[in-house]
């Protein structure tokens, strides 16, 4: 089958490779006919997540019709579409039961690596290095499926891919950051970054009930379409600054719950923010943290700091003195996948949100070099690319 594998930094090709197997009789084969390039591919494309190896098979947003199951899979049968959350678990052990699927015991079968990192582990991830389990992604035309009797959402007739795919992250990664931040009716949130996730997290904060949304990023398709979604852009690069334009809009008190929808790879010119390309320049530090310390910089007394955006490693000149003093809550990690395919679906269904309105851009697998290079350098007004591998 052909699949889009990782050669290293910046370098990704659509290669030959052999076709999966049933390895467990918990295992299912999906035949993928819509799959996705996330954000959290541009870290593995840009080199900043450790443990990849040439070959890997990237991608983690997909779904498909199920071509063979294991015997022990008895929720699914043969010309089922299912969605499958980018969380790998097994649905069994203390985490699983608690509904803390990204925490998963069992689904990390290389587990020793990021115990000696962060002292435990989480579960295994689709595509994503082999310190999150070495698991083949979806960014090709088949994939395996494990523990296929726990995580596959079934898709009813009628909806199409381009309403659904995103169940398997970005929507319910932006709703968790969003219900991360105990949004009280009449709340004001902000948002860091309007990529797929921010605008996801900005629709989101709406439906839990926030009275106002501030949508921040510098690129101004992205303002664009947050503000479609109802928020109220600022340009980065045109203010002189973010904590006193929020200041400003929330009566000088601030925002109630601030979003890092951004991650390591935060760009800005301020200090901080050299001073974080720079170290990382040189390998002396792994994430860069601009957005972060801004929205703890920023958010009110005795607010939340929601952080959807992916950290990998360790952060300098981390804010902990404004936190404390201001009494924050911080909720942050992988997204609790499994807990919001069933309720986000059904959002879908009563029209509450058509996720199709992130869709910028559709390649074949056979253009996906090209689609990662769009999405990277933010070309052609690309917000969102999907590939159709079959």
């Amino acid at each position: 089958m052909k699949a889009l594998c990782w050669h290293g930094k910046l370098d990704v090709r659509v290669d030959n490779v052999p076709d999966p197997k049933i390895l467990n009789p918990r295992d299912a084969i999906l035949k993928i006919t819509t799959t996705a390039i996330c954000g959290s591919d541009l870290h593995l494309y840009d080199g900043f997540i450790p443990t990849m190896e040439a070959g890997d098979i990237l991608g983690h947003e997909f779904m498909g019709e199920v071509v063979e199951i294991g015997s022990e899979v008895k929720n699914l049968k043969k010309g089922d579409r299912v969605v499958v959350p980018f969380t790998i678990a097994c649905g069994n052990c203390f985490f699983c039961k608690r509904d803390l699927w990204s925490c998963c015991d069992n689904s990390n079968p290389n587990a020793w690596m990021l115990e000696k990192a962060y002292g435990y582990s989480g579960s295994g991830l689709f595509g994503f290095s082999h310190m999150m389990g070495g698991y083949a992604g979806g960014q090709a035309e088949y994939v395996r499926v494990p523990f296929a009797d726990t995580g596959p959402l079934k898709i009813p007739d009628g909806l199409p891919d381009e309403k659904v795919v995103f169940l398997t992250d970005i929507f319910p990664t932006g709703y968790m950051a969003a219900e991360n931040c105990n949004i009280q009716p009449g709340d004001t949130v902000a948002v860091w970054g309007c990529g797929p996730v921010g605008q996801f997290a900005i629709r989101s904060a709406y439906m839990l009930g926030a009275s106002r949304v501030f949508a921040i990023d510098s690129v101004p398709e992205r303002l664009k379409l947050a503000e479609a979604g109802k928020a109220t852009g600022i340009n980065m690069d045109q203010v002189d600054s973010i904590f006193d334009a929020l200041k400003e809009l929330t009566g000088g008190r601030g925002p109630d719950a601030c979003i890092d929808a951004v991650g390591l790879e935060a760009h800005g010119m301020s200090f901080d923010a050299l001073y974080d390309d720079a170290k990382a320049a040189v390998y002396l530090a792994t994430d860069k943290a601009h957005a972060l310390r801004q929205a703890i910089q920023c958010c009110r007394k005795g607010g939340t700091v929601s952080i959807p955006g992916v950290y990998g490693g360790l952060v300098d000149k981390f804010p902990m003195g404004a936190a404390f003093g201001k009494g924050l809550t911080l909720k942050m990690g992988q997204t609790n996948c499994h807990k919001y395919l069933a309720p986000l679906l059904e959002r879908i269904q009563k029209g509450d949100i058509d996720p199709s309105f992130i869709i910028t851009h559709q390649f074949n697998l056979s253009d996906a070099v090209e689609g990662y290079r769009i999405f990277k350098k933010k070309q052609d007004n690309c917000i969102k690319v999907i590939l159709k591998p079959n």
